[in-house]
């Protein structure tokens, strides 16, 4: 029995050092890091468009400046806390915490950033072991791993779309920082 538990630590610690386990492991770091870059970007992005300028479409069926913000926080809390987290989905019909309404730029920034913090927090606790473990995405069976992969191009595509508008109001976006 003695010679029967050592042998399940000794196996427990191989694999909880195992090249697999490490990666895995890098990977949400490596994630992570990303994640706070981009955090960083976006905040700069919204803080160097003017608050009369939130509202600018590119064109009359796109989102607002404002309105592309707030869905990248919208998208984040959906990937991060439902998908993820497990919590209800909030919907985006009926959500107000991410329509614009009054919201002030400074409204719209903190609610970001806080969005991102808590973003962070969950994929922080994340248990790498559930990378694989696979969820319904829009009918689509998708691992949590691409799920992670998924938001970080679902902030760059609408991230993209504000850069666009600073352009179209004769603005320079803030400088590109690679790693986002």
């Amino acid at each position: 029995m003695k010679n029967l538990t050592l042998l399940t630590v000794l196996m427990f610690f191989g694999f909880v050092n195992s090249p697999l386990f490490a990666q895995q492991n890098n990977y949400v770091q490596d994630y992570l890091e990303r994640l706070e870059n981009s955090r960083k970007y976006i905040v700069l992005v919204a803080e160097t468009m003017p608050e009369d300028k939130y509202s600018f479409k590119a064109t009359p069926e796109s989102l607002s400046f404002a309105e592309n913000l707030l869905h990248i926080g919208y998208a984040m809390d959906w990937h991060s806390q439902s998908l993820l987290g497990g919590r209800e989905s909030r919907d985006w019909q009926t959500d107000t915490v991410f329509k614009v309404g009054t919201k002030s730029k400074a409204e719209m920034i903190a609610l970001i950033n806080n969005t991102f913090d808590e973003t962070i927090k969950l994929i922080g606790r994340f248990e790498t072991t559930q990378l694989d473990d696979e969820l319904d995405y829009f009918g689509l069976n998708r691992s949590k791993r691409q799920i992670f992969m998924l938001l970080a191009d679902h902030i760059t595509h609408h991230r993209a779309q504000m850069l666009v508008s600073m352009r179209l109001n004769g603005l320079v976006p803030p400088r590109y920082v690679l790693f986002q």
